[in-house]
């Protein structure tokens, strides 16, 4: 995993586009449907919006906020009766790389607030041994060198697994398992942190290519930690990197469920059916 021994400035750049349709199909009528959307990525160093949409036919989309975490957030409603629920994002974004160092990104909250557990980060006592040992071999390391010794500690304890968990799979028992998906390495790796009393947070996004530049064109998620001299740094251990301009930072929360891009409640409408397909592509500069 590269070392960030700096802040970088200048790194290469490439333009992304998006397209996110994520479709609800319900067995019967879903009524007074209300969902938050973190689907809009926020501005910062290493990332500039070109252009941004959020359409939901026979939906209202509602003006955006900016919550304590520097996310943009907009509410989608819909009275119904409706059958379907489709939310089409596109954009294009472009992004640099920053060796992962969030630069620039306007927030309220104090790191602080990201060492409160949850249950989807409860450590267990593997996480503790984990954990433990790592910060006992990097003892007269820096933090930044502690950071990254957990995050390959972590990919090397969790084989990339899809289908090997589900999105309730917390931590524990993800590393229990020893199998998953990049939340599962994410919810660990922000276990671990907490445990040795670094603040860190579950992020959201997508990922155009990994670290192999292999094409990946998918949701995706990683963690954040907060380091002294250098604030919030990214860190993926599903694909052994910090995050580069293959990336596109959504939204952070204390854990997935809080950080989803989709989240909300109806009336009716049972036997909920959920399709979702992003595409990512490079734009032709």
């Amino acid at each position: 995993m590269p070392l960030p021994t700096h802040i970088i400035s200048g790194g290469s750049k490439m333009r992304l586009n998006v397209e996110h349709r994520t479709h609800y199909r319900y067995e019967s009528p879903a009524y007074h449907a209300v969902q938050s959307l973190k689907l809009t990525p926020a501005e910062f160093e290493g990332q500039k919006i070109i252009n941004w949409s959020i359409t939901a036919q026979g939906c209202t989309i509602g003006s955006e906020f900016t919550d304590g975490n520097g996310d943009i957030i907009s509410t989608l409603t819909s009275n119904g009766p409706v059958e379907a629920i489709e939310i089409v994002v596109k954009g294009e974004v472009e992004t640099t790389d920053t060796a992962g160092v969030l630069r620039g990104h306007k927030e309220r909250a104090f790191p602080a607030v990201f060492l409160r557990s949850t249950p989807m980060t409860k450590s267990s006592a593997a996480i503790r041994k984990l954990a433990d040992k790592i910060a006992k071999k990097t003892k007269d390391g820096s933090a930044l060198e502690l950071a990254h010794a957990l995050a390959a500690a972590v990919g090397e304890a969790i084989e990339y697994a899809p289908g090997a968990t589900h999105v309730h799979t917390t931590a524990a028992d993800a590393i229990a398992d020893g199998k998953g998906v990049c939340q599962d390495h994410a919810h660990v790796l922000i276990s671990a942190a907490r445990h040795l009393g670094i603040p860190a947070r579950y992020v959201s996004g997508y990922l155009f290519a990994d670290h192999e530049g292999k094409p990946h064109e998918a949701s995706h998620a990683w963690a954040e930690l907060h380091l002294p001299e250098f604030g919030w740094v990214g860190f993926d251990p599903a694909n052994k990197c910090c995050p580069t301009d293959n990336y596109i930072r959504l939204g952070s929360g204390l854990d997935g469920q809080v950080a989803t891009p989709v989240r909300g409640v109806h009336t009716g409408g049972a036997n909920e059916n959920l399709d979702v397909t992003v595409v990512i592509s490079q734009s032709q500069q």
